[in-house]
Order: C-alpha cells, then structure tokens, then sequence
C-alpha cells in the first residue's frame, strides 16, 4: 500500500491516508508502521509521512511483482475480467512457490504490465513506470495514449470496458467524464506523429 501510494505520484503516504486506503483505524495502522520501522522497512516521524527504505522498497517490489504476474496470469490464461482478478489475486501471490511464479512469468512471456498497465517488476527489483499524466489533465485538443487504468473501482473498470477503453486506446482531453478521467494515466502523444 505504501509503495502503490506513490508509484504514479509523488507526494508520500501519510499515516492517516494508509488509515482509510486499509479500513483500519489510525491507532492499529500506527502500531503496524512502528513494526515496520523496528524492522527497517519505514522511515517514519510522529505526525509525519511514511517513507519505504530500500529494504522495505525491495520487499515492496517483490510482493507487486508477485500480484501482478498473478493478475495477468489469471486474466491471459483463465479469463478472468481485469476488474475481478485483484481479490483473487491478494489471496494467490502469499501462496505460490517461486519457482511457480518463474515459471508463469515464462510462460505469459515476461510481461511488463499487468491487465490494469501497472508495471510488473523484474525478478531483480527493476520496474519502468512510463512518464504519465491523469486523462483529466489534458487539455481539451491533446491527446494521450492509455498506459494504466486504476484498479480500484470495477465498477469503473467495467464502464471504461463498456466505453471501448482500454490499454493503448487513444484518448482525447475532456472525452471522458471526470470520475473515469481520473482513473485514466496516459502518455502524451504528439498530433504530428
């Protein structure tokens, strides 16, 4: 949660925003952030952001890599919608075996994003995150070429699937309504190319 907090921004996760992201109260996330501090994961102030570490940023990309593959996995191979595959998921990437989970990522070909445009990890902690802005920031006559949908809201995931949208569709500034727009990371794309 602390590493998907800032992968498409910048700002860092605050005790409060992992509070309400989890559902739990802010006294059980605290006691959870002061864990990961004691065993090197956080950096983390009284009443201040919380900061993965590179322990904590390696054993981040691991559990992502591991989430992602799943969710690829069971969209390309067993037809799961890209808006059920992240419950089933959170409960599959604490149960496979590495060598399983090598032997998935060969089989799908070494992907580099999941069905949502998320990048996936290498197995050695690299991750690309393509230089995007939110749909709703273009300006009515740019242009963007849709490289993640968030994942949050299937319902907004089954609405964008109804609309056509999806990875690599190119969309216009304003042609999505803000609640869809703002779940919309694109690349600019240049008219005269």
């Amino acid at each position: 949660m602390i590493y998907g907090h800032t992968e498409w921004q910048p700002d860092p996760i605050t005790p409060s925003q992992l509070a309400a992201r989890l559902g739990l109260a802010p006294s059980t996330v605290t006691e959870m952030v002061k864990k990961l501090a004691a065993a090197g994961h956080v950096e983390h102030a009284p009443y201040r952001a919380v900061r993965l570490t590179a322990s904590g940023r390696a054993e981040a990309l691991r559990m992502v890599r591991r989430h992602r593959l799943v969710e690829t996995w069971l969209v390309q191979q067993y037809g799961y919608g890209w808006d059920e595959v992240h419950d089933e998921a959170e409960v599959l990437e604490h149960t496979l075996s590495d060598r399983l989970l090598e032997a998935i990522d060969v089989q799908l070909g070494r992907p580099t994003r999941d069905p949502h445009g998320d990048p996936i990890p290498s197995s050695d902690g690299a991750v690309d995150v393509p230089d995007a802005v939110l749909l709703s920031s273009l300006g009515a006559g740019s242009r963007g070429r849709v490289v993640r949908i968030s994942d949050r809201d299937g319902a907004v995931l089954r609405e964008l699937a109804s609309a056509g949208v999806g990875l690599d569709s190119e969309l216009e500034g304003g042609a999505l309504d803000g609640r869809l727009a703002d779940a919309v990371w694109v690349v600019r794309v240049d008219e005269s190319g």
